[in-house]
């Protein structure tokens, strides 16, 4: 009877601090890896607009801005992006391309001269200022040249 007991009680302390009924997103804040286009189209030339054709985007899934200053992505190589000062709105996407370009709330840019991401395999990982990681991104193929996580 003790037993029967403890579980309901777990059960709604798990409830109010969303221990076991929150997703890993939620548990990060909202914040996902939602998309990323690691294959820019046309032939990979180096040139401003190819490397901007390479991007992941994040997603707010939360109902409030989340600040992702000091925030780090990466991939398996440590290529490292840190986000400046920018906010993503509730709701929100904001695409981080690998080349040259002026930061906007939807696009931020890398500033990049060569590609971060690779075709055939690789990880985009989004950690928070302090190192704790809050979603991960695999790909193992070239085609198709996208991959919605």
């Amino acid at each position: 009877m003790r037993i029967r007991a403890a579980l309901p009680a777990l059960a709604g302390a798990a409830i109010l601090t969303g221990t076991l009924l929150s997703t890993p997103a939620e548990a990060a804040g909202g914040v996902t890896i939602y998309h990323v286009w690691f294959d820019s189209p046309g032939s990979d030339n180096r040139s401003n607009t190819s490397l901007n054709g390479e991007w992941v985007q994040i997603k707010n899934t939360s109902r409030s801005a989340i600040s992702l200053k000091g925030w780090v992505l990466k991939d398996v190589s440590n290529h490292r992006y840190v986000f400046k000062n920018i906010k993503i709105g509730a709701g929100k996407y904001i695409k981080v391309h690998t080349g040259k370009g002026s930061d906007t709330a939807s696009n931020t840019y890398q500033g990049r001269a060569a590609y971060v991401w690779n075709n055939t395999s690789d990880t985009a990982t989004l950690t928070r200022a302090t190192g704790s990681k809050v979603d991960t991104c695999s790909w193992t193929t070239r085609d198709p040249s996208d991959k919605y996580c």
